[in-house]
């Protein structure tokens, strides 16, 4: 099967920065669209940035401007670099990946474990 650890998160001041990272390992023979959501308490989950297998991305509104995803694909790892965090950012980060086992496979989605990321301000 595949697993996705995520690692990063942390407890920053308000303006401050962190890196998150979502390596994918396992049954894997292509890694289309990756993403990373969030969940804060009492929330619903939702996108905050997405990443095409060509690089395309797309932001939630309230990221646009201080976060950046990126991946590797060499490394089958994503990334999330968060600037100007807010304390409104708080929240656990999941990472998400469409996968494709074999040549000609449909793509199954997998989650990681999440990583708790809390601003103070």
């Amino acid at each position: 099967q595949v697993q996705l650890v995520e690692s990063g998160g942390g407890l920053v001041q308000a303006g401050g920065s962190l890196r998150l990272s979502c390596a994918a390992s396992g049954s894997i023979f292509s890694i289309n669209a990756m993403g990373w959501y969030r969940q804060a308490p009492g929330k619903q989950r939702e996108l905050v940035a997405a990443i095409t297998l060509g690089d395309h991305t797309n932001y939630a509104n309230s990221v646009k401007g201080r976060f950046t995803i990126s991946r590797d694909n060499a490394k089958n790892t994503m990334y999330l670099e968060m600037n100007n965090l807010k304390p409104e950012d708080t929240a656990v980060y999941y990472c998400n990946a469409k996968i494709r086992h074999y040549p000609g496979s449909w793509e199954s989605p997998y989650w990681g474990q999440g990583t708790q990321v809390t601003v103070s301000s």
